[in-house]
């Protein structure tokens, strides 16, 4: 097939085929599959549980991510109607309309030649469940909101060019795809909106683009007021943050620093490339603003990801350098013009096939795993559908599954209590007993702990309202976080030790049950230098 004589259409068909095809390999086998982050799997199905029950993130319960990281999934839910499928299946329908803004964005500003590759990149990096710049091994819907972030934000930047083939109301298109995009990452991962906020201030320095931008702008301040008109959390969301930023939010070491340039060392070459080549033809000032964004803003995202290498934004700005070189050079020119411009284009293939390559068998293999039911199923009724399977390396295998054995130990003590049962938070990373045994969750805690990313002994939710709602304490002796599970034993110990009585102690845990309010009573200084002891010294 002669890729530079394919037309805008069927560029534009192209693309949702190369979607749903992903989405189909999500979706069909109807479970979910892991081998790494079993752990932050499970923040996204307690969400979808919370979500279920009528709860609404930053209102009902804590957290730090954006309200799609669960109705994502909690629609995958609600689809498929089991847990398995809540990620493969809201992750599916999440690429497709994905696909419909990029289909116009790249048909309309790109020559197949490059819009192609491009968008086979972006939508695989959107749909792989794997954690960018790791192994095919490492099998993972874990912190799927940097991936949805990063292809969105590859799109977004595409329409820094000019429209090459223009359509009907394509300023309202244009403007209707930028909210939308902008909108997703806003309401995913803030960090990630900000940035597209920041292009499209960028894009007003364009005069024949400004209207477009100006009216995408329009839209996310409108968009943004309905949300909150039917979320009103965004306050509250905002105090999420800021408490995860006191944890996280300083600064790298010069030594990170480096590490981190090391590691994407090649794909930054590889773009200066792209961008000196571009700025030669072009001359533009505007250009060199934009290539600056592109470096800059990849960057500061990396630096606060649980990531080392895959800085989107350096594939989005390539393309983009690929296309103006591309237009700069008319066949009449020179020889050598038209050589450079293929050559570039050619270069850009050769940038996003080895990505596209990996994310393509990672997704492949994600589905035949699936599709025939291999590895260990999570020991709780309701996830039944999830599944930790070991691969040809070991990894962190015999973490996870001797993890996977303690939550069953758990909820047999939880079933031990009966009626008592319902209203959990676990004293660890993450807490996935109301979601697997279907109980009630409590309201006023959180989804998620990590030491050093959203809490520490300086930054943390009050006891008092962490606990407001909770009636059964899990304090794990195997926890899947170790750092994490002592330091909330340092942090909330007194205040379980004056509310809460052991109720059950087994291989694995130490089972708290509320006190009754009569029973309460007050802490002597005395009582207070001899608490009880809610974590083992030393644990696996």
């Amino acid at each position: 097939m002669n890729v530079s004589k394919i037309r805008p259409p069927s560029v534009v068909a192209l693309v949702i085929a190369v979607a749903a095809i992903c989405a189909l390999l999500l979706a069909l086998p109807g479970q979910t599959v892991t081998t790494r982050y079993v752990n932050d799997l499970f923040i996204f199905l307690d969400g979808v549980h919370r979500v279920s029950e009528g709860q609404v993130p930053n209102r009902d319960f804590h957290t730090a991510l954006g309200p799609l990281v669960y109705y994502v999934p909690a629609l995958g839910y609600w689809i498929s109607g089991h847990m398995g499928g809540a990620m493969p299946v809201g992750m599916a329908l999440l690429v497709m309309m994905m696909a419909l803004a990029a289909a116009h964005i790249v048909s309309s500003r790109l020559r197949p030649a490059i819009a192609l590759p491009l968008s086979i990149f972006l939508i695989l990096v959107a749909a792989v469940p794997i954690n960018l710049g790791e192994s095919i091994a490492g099998l993972s819907f874990g912190m799927f909101y940097n991936r949805v972030g990063w292809a969105a934000l590859g799109f977004l930047l595409v329409l820094y060019l000019r429209p090459i083939h223009r359509r009907s109301f394509q300023s309202a298109l244009d403007a209707v795809c930028a909210a939308s995009l902008t909108l997703l990452m806003l309401y995913m991962k803030l960090s990630y909106g900000l940035v597209a906020l920041g292009f499209l201030i960028l894009m007003l320095l364009d005069l024949q683009q400004r209207r477009w931008a100006l009216a995408a702008l329009g839209m996310i301040l409108s968009g943004g007021l309905l949300v909150e008109s039917f979320w009103g959390a965004t306050e509250a969301h905002i105090n999420d943050l800021l408490v995860a930023g006191g944890v996280s939010g300083s600064f790298k070491s010069l030594d990170e620093l480096i590490s981190l340039i090391l590691r994407n060392l090649a794909d930054y070459t590889i773009f200066i490339l792209f961008a000196a080549l571009a700025l030669w033809r072009t001359r533009s000032i505007r250009d060199f603003l934009f290539y600056g964004f592109c470096a800059g803003s990849g960057f500061m995202l990396i630096m606060q990801n649980f990531q080392v290498s895959g800085i989107v934004t350096l594939v989005g700005g390539a393309a983009v350098a690929a296309e103006l070189l591309a237009r700069s050079a008319p066949s009449w020119a020179s020889r050598r013009a038209p050589a450079l411009a293929a050559g570039t284009q050619l270069l850009f293939f050769a940038f996003v096939l080895p990505g596209s390559i990996h994310h393509a068998a990672t997704l492949g293999l994600h589905a035949a795993l699936a599709s025939t039911s291999q590895g260990q199923a999570v020991p709780l009724p309701k996830f039944d559908r999830v599944r930790l399977v070991q691969l040809w390396t070991e990894d962190n295998y015999p973490v996870f599954s001797r993890y996977l054995e303690s939550l069953g130990d758990g909820a047999r003590a939880l079933s031990a209590l009966g009626e008592k049962a319902g209203r959990v938070h676990v004293l660890d990373f993450v807490g996935p007993f109301s979601a697997g045994l279907g109980l009630a969750p409590p309201r006023g805690d959180t989804t998620w702990h990590h030491w050093g990313r959203t809490i520490n002994e300086h930054h943390h939710l009050p006891p008092e309202t962490l606990f407001q709602d909770v009636r059964v304490v899990m304090a794990p002796k195997w926890p899947v976080e170790f750092t994490t599970a002592e330091g909330l034993r340092q942090i909330y110990a007194a205040y379980l030790s004056d509310h809460y009585d052991l109720a059950e102690e087994t291989k694995d845990w130490k089972v708290y049950v509320l006190r009754e309010p009569a029973e309460t009573v007050s802490r002597s200084p005395e009582s207070q230098q001899e608490e009880p002891e809610i974590f083992p010294s030393s644990g696996g």
